[in-house]
């Protein structure tokens, strides 16, 4: 089918459809005056990423059914963000699990890693086919998967062992229920969190008490505390948080429970021992304080960092030259525990024990019960994927979708090791097209795929790039500057009908408002040659 162009908003000036279809957009809140990527002030799209959006009524024309399709633009993003950056374009019936998403993710506190940062994802469903669990398998001797992340190209595992001469080790996915050993940090149990910074994979350790999943305790003893670098082959010790002891009376650091990159900063903080850190090179950690109580994970959303709470509260950290701000944004009702943080259609949602139940935030600052997962007991992991908002839970390890109005519906059970307390579905990362989850204490990772997805599985560098999401004879496929960076698995078209009456909308949708710029925004009908969309990206003008 050759490609027509049933849409085409340059974002110069207005929010108009130049296509000849009438597909006007509608601004809210959006500003039209940002130059564009040739320079040129008035051709681009400012979404601040909070609340602008450009909403797109349905048309006929915006329906593609089963058939070929395609949108190209040129986005904007800034290299240091403290925010998603969000959802460039949607079309997505929600309740019906139908239409696509084309974004990029950032999945933090999943459950203790920045699982996904940056990263350029693009998939289709039609809640046509029911997806079902893959057994990615073990890797090493892993007890428990505590720690997924997607780092250049690639899956990574960081594990917690339970024998006297096991330790946590670092693992990368090759394919077929296979990983690759790229070994122990420390000598410490467990290597609890991981998160990409300043292009290299950062690895935290600890000596985890597996008396918390009612498990015998490990009987290695060797203390964690420290984080480290990949450098080629190697591993780079980068300090200890605290020191050799830690800054709080007579306690050690003995964990790194959680990394998080904010506003160009690596943070970490214990398990076990309270206490924020600030990586400042080499092996030089600085303290930013606490707020009293012991934090489990670190999350960024709308330019702050969020600590959750070994309690009921969700806690925000704010500095300056000469100040330290802690401020209490949550106490929730009925909860023990706060583990997770995504964020789902724009909101912060946090998962809890001792009801498993989920959370969100409102505009007004108070926040509002998602509901139960089943008679489940706690959430761990959470992610947006293509769409929909996923949770891992205890005691049984399963995996849940929300499917709104407070409705959780069961994708499986993950971990079904016989005569324990606790399973746990706890890390969880969205690579390859899928989603992944690590399990306690079968130690192993298992995937779902959700309709059929493309995502690029680096970071997408900032300034102004040519980005493109293209259906194309069964397969999705992502460009990024001309050329191909992604492709899904094959399937049938006629699996796939994306014909539905909600809107489109630009700049936001299930997972976050877009926090860039936009220029030159394009939707065809049919898919562009790969030529045609190279030609896209070396035009730099808005114009034609």
């Amino acid at each position: 089918m050759t490609a027509t162009l049933v849409g085409h908003w340059p974002l110069a000036g207005d929010t108009h459809d130049v296509s000849g279809n009438g597909n006007h957009g509608e601004n809210r809140g959006v500003d039209l005056t940002a130059s564009g990527p040739d320079g040129r002030d008035g051709t681009a799209a400012v979404f601040d990423g909070r609340q602008s959006a450009m909403l797109v009524c349905d048309s006929p024309s915006l329906r593609t059914g089963s058939e070929d399709f395609a949108l190209a633009a040129h986005i904007y993003t800034e290299a240091m963000v403290d925010d998603p950056l969000g959802d460039i374009a949607t079309k997505f019936d929600p309740q019906r699990r139908k239409g696509f998403n084309f974004g990029l993710k950032r999945h933090s506190a999943a459950c203790t890693s920045l699982a996904n940062y940056r990263n350029l994802q693009f998939g289709i469903d039609d809640d046509a086919l029911d997806p079902e669990w893959t057994d990615c398998g073990q890797p090493g001797r892993s007890t428990f998967v505590m720690a997924l992340a997607v780092h250049e190209g690639a899956l990574y595992a960081g594990t917690a062992e339970t024998a006297e001469d096991h330790a946590g080790h670092v693992f990368r996915y090759v394919g077929d229920a296979q990983w690759e050993d790229l070994g122990p940090l420390d000598g410490a149990n467990a290597v609890m969190t991981l998160a990409p910074y300043e292009g290299a994979l950062y690895a935290g350790t600890g000596r985890l008490k597996l008396l918390g999943s009612s498990l015998p305790e490990s009987a290695n003893s060797q203390e964690g505390g420290k984080v480290f670098r990949r450098d080629g082959d190697a591993w780079v010790d980068c300090g200890k948080i605290g020191g050799e002891r830690g800054s709080y009376a007579e306690y050690a650091h003995d964990t790194v429970h959680s990394l998080e990159v904010f506003q160009g900063r690596l943070y970490g903080v214990p398990l076990y021992t309270q206490g924020l850190f600030c990586y400042e090179g080499d092996q030089t950690w600085t303290d930013c304080g606490s707020y009293g109580r012991r934090a489990f994970t670190l999350g960024a959303y709308r330019g702050a960092l969020h600590l959750l709470d070994n309690g009921p509260g969700v806690y925000r950290y704010e500095s300056g030259d000469d100040w330290t701000r802690w401020t209490r944004l949550a106490e929730l009702s009925g909860v023990s525990q706060v583990y997770s943080l995504a964020v789902y259609q724009g909101r912060m949602v946090v998962g809890t024990w001792p009801e498993a139940r989920v959370f969100g935030a409102a505009p007004d600052g108070g926040w509002s019960d998602m509901g139960r997962l089943g008679e489940e007991l706690e959430v761990m992991g959470m992610a947006v994927y293509n769409g929909k908002l996923y949770a891992g839970t205890l005691p049984l390890g399963q995996v849940y979708r929300y499917d709104g109005d407070g409705r959780w519906t069961c994708t499986g059970q993950l971990d079904t090791t016989p005569d324990v307390t606790y399973r746990r579905a706890w890390s969880t990362a969205v690579y390859d097209g899928k989603l992944f989850f690590g399990t306690l204490p079968a130690g192993r990772v298992m995937s779902l795929e959700a309709g059929r997805n493309a995502t690029m599985d680096r970071a997408l560098a900032p300034g102004w790039r040519h980005v493109a999401a293209v259906r194309r004879q069964g397969k999705l496929a992502l460009y990024v500057d001309g050329e191909e960076v992604a492709a899904s698995a094959a399937f049938a078209d006629a699996s796939y009908d994306l014909s539905h009456g909600e809107p489109l909308q630009v700049g936001c949708g299930q997972h976050d408002y877009f926090n860039g710029r936009i220029a030159d925004l394009r939707f065809y009908r049919g898919a562009p040659s790969a030529e045609e969309i190279r030609t896209l990206a070396a035009n730099r003008s808005t114009e034609g």
